[in-house]
């Protein structure tokens, strides 16, 4: 949905096309950060045709550069809101982050799973599921959230050693139901976390350092993030698409007509 805001905004008139590249700067109201997007233009047009490939997603389109400038404490406002990378949870070790959004890391084979099953396999797993929620509610709580039972974050990601080339194997959960692939913002809290000392994901990473570019393998395939050092904070950038599907109008009558008629 992300990827998509740019090239609306360029063709509602909120944002005028420029170059080949045009630039749109889009304030999160939900985090309060800002996400640069640069999307391919011609003349006054967004150009949706394209030759990038997305894993897990069909066909291909013009690549649409997003870059996540300071996503740590999305929510909270901290990147370790426990103030610990790492926490004991049920005896599990988890490392509460808040990039972009709130989830909840744990190495796989800590909850006696690989980490390379099929995401049906992992939803119908119930001991699992169950496992992960207690873990994920009281994750919430020591994070400041509150109590989490009805709320979709903290989202709990299960780490594995990379097995294709890349750097990490995830299976990020929705929060009770396996993701087919990786949400965008998941990505960038994950790569931050393989550059955070001491997280779960740190160690299973190999201890990067910024700048790198991060390998994360999913289920659909692998989701690439850049990480660099911008004025002190990281950044986060990958490459995502979108396309026009349609446009319509939609009429309601006015109020007062509606309370008139009632």
């Amino acid at each position: 949905m992300l990827a998509a805001v740019g090239p609306f905004a360029i063709e509602a008139g909120l944002v005028a096309a420029k170059g080949n590249d045009t630039l749109v700067r889009i304030h999160n109201v939900n985090t309060g950060k800002l996400i640069e997007a640069k999307v391919p233009t011609r003349g006054s047009e967004v150009i949706y045709l394209g030759d990038a490939s997305i894993d897990g997603v069909p066909g291909l389109a013009a690549p649409i550069a997003l870059t996540f400038m300071d996503a740590a404490g999305a929510k909270t406002g901290k990147l370790l809101p426990t103030g610990k990378a790492v926490d004991t949870i049920d005896g599990v070790a988890v490392t509460a982050i808040d990039c972009a959004i709130p989830m909840v890391l744990m190495r796989a084979a800590d909850l006696g799973v690989t980490g390379y099953e099929e995401p049906q396999a992992l939803t119908a797993n119930r001991e699992l599921v169950e496992r992960m929620s207690r873990i994920r509610i009281e994750a919430g709580k020591m994070m400041g959230m509150g109590d989490v039972a009805d709320m979709v974050i903290p989202k709990p990601v299960l780490i594995a050693p990379a097995r294709k080339g890349g750097t990490l194997s995830v299976r990020y959960f929705m929060p009770n139901d396996c993701h087919p692939a990786l949400a965008t913002t998941g990505a960038v809290g994950i790569a931050t976390a393989a550059v955070t000392e001491g997280s779960v994901a740190y160690d299973v990473a190999g201890h990067l350092s910024v700048p790198t570019l991060v390998h994360i393998e999913h289920p659909a395939g692998r989701l690439d993030v850049q990480l660099e050092m911008r004025n002190g904070v990281i950044t986060a950038g990958l490459v995502r698409t979108a396309r026009r599907l349609f446009e319509g109008f939609a009429f309601a009558k006015p109020i007062a007509a509606i309370e008139a008629a009632a």
